[in-house]
């Protein structure tokens, strides 16, 4: 294996230039004072957890997962996700804060690719959880939310997929009885590979009613009118509750004026396997990946000792970057302070005044004044001179300030 040259970096990551980290740090500044504004309290976690814990409570596969070693051997992991470190945070530190529990966070994950040629490993993300609430008005909190914060972070045309875990995977369990193509059936609607789930339907023994019904499954895609169209494809098969649950969900959605954001999508699955009821993904227009997700998830806080059923989302930083409208927000004015050495302590005692005032200044050493000159023309905006040629220094040509 050849060594990685100077300026190479792992596979997965990025670097972050001013201009690019200025408009993110906009997005992130605006999205979190929505969330704010919904009763959210920010919350960090660290970096690092136990793989044994966070790690596997996660249900991120092992060979996606960072693992190390600590000096006692144990094994240690980078966060594959935002919500099991903070399920262990309510589980532990806020154990005696009563239910329910508003968090939001914004932190990188860290999630090792297959093919990780132009593939990220490292993902910056702004999310909420909500735990203790088990109703689908909490379900619609967060997708009211989530829909907010994408307005904050003007992202001008985007839609959300909702769909139901225990829809799916009732369906899947009632209709297929094998286990083996069940869980290439979920594999193939996970990657969207809908040529790859009829080619398995049709190739595989079971009944022409059981393979009508999972075709069916696929055009369970559309407005509330496909809640109808669901009930009518599950007939028999026991998704009541699930469907009841999504109906409630419209309602509460329509009464936060947010419904117009929102499609149903009864073939959506979680990429993570916690979840439980309610899911949903955000997409913006031109763009081909997800640019947030979400969902319930009511079995992972018993994992940390707290029983409580929970729902969240997190929008994927670098993602919405891409689609918002946002530009970096206007700093003030740099003024450029050059000085020679007879003059340091007056020109930096200027700089810290004008700091202390509000302004961006930055400082200049120069030898002599033909130097200031050059440093001057070059500055593009107010420089103030301290140098040994008094008035003469940087020019009255430039238009510059002397001292």
């Amino acid at each position: 294996m050849s060594r990685p040259r100077v300026f190479e970096k792992p596979l997965g990551m990025r670097d972050w230039l001013p201009d690019e980290l200025a408009k993110r740090r906009r997005i992130e500044a605006r999205v979190l004072r929505r969330m704010a504004a919904w009763g959210y309290r920010e919350i960090e976690t660290p970096t690092l957890e136990y793989d044994e814990t966070v790690g596997k409570a996660s249900a991120t596969a092992d060979d996606q997962r960072f693992t190390l070693f600590d000096r006692q051997g144990l094994s240690l992991v980078l966060r594959p996700d935002m919500t099991a470190p903070i399920a262990r945070v309510v589980g532990s530190l806020l154990a005696d804060v009563p239910l329910p529990l508003r968090l939001c966070y914004r932190a990188s994950v860290f999630r090792r690719q297959r093919k990780e040629a132009g593939r990220s490993a490292e993902f910056p993300q702004i999310g909420v959880e909500l735990v203790g609430d088990g109703s689908a008005d909490a379900d619609a909190e967060v997708i009211a939310l989530a829909v907010d914060c994408l307005r904050a972070a003007e992202v001008a045309r985007f839609s959300l997929a909702v769909g139901h875990m225990g829809f799916l995977t009732e369906l899947l369990q009632v209709t297929v009885p094998e286990a083996v193509l069940r869980d290439e059936l979920k594999r193939l609607l996970a990657r969207r590979d809908f040529v790859g789930f009829r080619q398995a339907v049709g190739r595989s023994t079971l009944p022409d009613a059981a393979k009508e019904r999972l075709l069916a499954l696929l055009s369970l895609r559309g407005g509330v009118e496909t809640l109808e169209e669901a009930a009518r494809v599950a007939a028999g098969v026991g998704c009541g509750a699930a469907l009841d649950t999504l109906r409630r969900l419209w309602d509460v959605l329509e009464a936060y004026g947010v419904a117009a954001h929102v499609v149903f999508d009864l073939t959506l699955i979680g990429h993570l396997g916690y979840y439980t009821g309610v899911l949903f993904e955000g997409y913006a227009a031109d763009h081909g990946f997800p640019i947030l997700h979400g969902g319930r998830y009511d079995h992972l806080m018993a994992l940390f000792a707290r029983p409580a059923p929970a729902t969240g989302f997190a929008l994927v930083l670098d993602r919405v970057w891409e689609v918002s409208a946002l530009a970096p927000e206007p700093g003030p004015p740099t003024v450029m302070v050059v000085y020679d050495d007879a003059h340091r302590t007056e020109a930096l005692q200027t700089a810290r005044r004008l700091r202390d005032e509000g302004n961006v200044v930055v400082t200049c050493w120069v030898p002599d004044a033909d130097a200031a000159d050059r440093a001057a023309e070059r500055a593009g905006g107010r420089v103030l001179c301290f140098v040994d040629k008094g008035p003469a220094a940087c020019g009255p040509k430039t238009g510059r300030e002397a001292r």
